[in-house]
């Protein structure tokens, strides 16, 4: 009688489900995510191989002179006959990048969380953040040599200038996006200010603050390097001025495609880190429920 019963909901569950027109959709596999990464990607890969097409065409029929604009293969032969030194040079920036970028989360979110819980202290900050952020960091990297030298404190002190903004911006975005009666329910049910935050307003801010990342992943990459225009001996940065200076472009090139690879790899990390940590926002946006026809 039990299983009868059971059968009958069962039933008149999937009848009301296909009534309403939605389908529910199991969580997909391994292989169905790949796939749907293949699916995601191929546009940009293909774009990027239409352009290296297009690079090599015009090299090839000399459209432009050679110490313009380097052909493909000069570009790729000068980071294989000196793969130590590009090697060297591409660490030091990676490390300039991640330890700021690490930074930056850090002071970012603590002081969005601040700034959330107090609004004086937001309308006091808010107005000095966007003034900072509008400063060339380029007009004000001098600066930071002269006061802490010319070491790795210059570089990643601009580093966390240019991927601080984001991070706070939408952190602060997240925090206040949560839905108040969420919050008016947990106030009912006797929650305290930290189980509130930490159950209910944090957890809803980390969509928004994964969006910030993956901007401030890349200008991470863009202020260590602009940190090594202004005074450094090693980096991407380095790297490129010497060679501008001697009018080597195919090196140039070379700097200027580990230093994109850089910021790609970055940005493609921090995805990663969102698919894994918040999978129901990931299944939301992309293996959601689907209206049948």
């Amino acid at each position: 009688m039990v299983t009868h019963t059971q059968s009958a909901r069962a039933g008149q569950q999937e009848r009301d489900g296909e009534s309403s027109g939605i389908a529910e959709r199991s969580r997909p596999g391994t292989l169905q995510r790949l796939g749907g990464f293949l699916e995601r990607s191929w546009r940009p890969f293909a774009l990027l191989a239409a352009l290296f097409v297009a690079w090599w065409a015009v090299t090839a029929a000399e459209l432009v002179e050679p110490y313009l604009v380097p052909s493909p293969a000069d570009t790729f032969d000068a980071i294989a006959q000196r793969p130590e030194y590009f090697w060297e040079h591409t660490w030091t920036t990676s490390y300039e990048t991640l330890l700021g970028f690490a930074i930056a989360i850090a002071i970012g979110v603590i002081s969005a969380v601040l700034m959330v819980q107090s609004s004086t202290l937001e309308k006091t900050l808010y107005p000095l953040l966007l003034f900072a952020q509008v400063i060339p960091k380029i007009a004000i990297a001098p600066l930071f040599v002269v006061w802490l030298g010319f070491g790795l404190g210059p570089k990643i002190l601009v580093a966390v200038l240019m991927a601080f903004f984001p991070v706070v911006i939408s952190m602060v975005t997240g925090l206040k996006s949560v839905d108040p009666e969420m919050l008016q329910l947990s106030s009912t049910m006797g929650a305290k200010p930290g189980q509130t935050f930490w159950k209910i307003r944090f957890p809803a801010s980390l969509p928004h603050l994964f969006s910030g990342l993956k901007v401030a992943a890349t200008m991470a990459v863009t202020g260590a390097v602009v940190g090594e225009f202004v005074g450094a001996d090693a980096g991407l940065g380095f790297v490129i001025l010497q060679a501008n200076g001697n009018l080597d472009t195919p090196v140039l090139f070379a700097g200027l495609l580990i230093m994109s690879l850089l910021g790609v790899l970055l940005f493609v990390l921090v995805e990663w880190l969102e698919q894994l940590l918040l999978p129901w926002h990931a299944s939301r946006r992309d293996e959601g429920a689907t209206t049948t026809m």
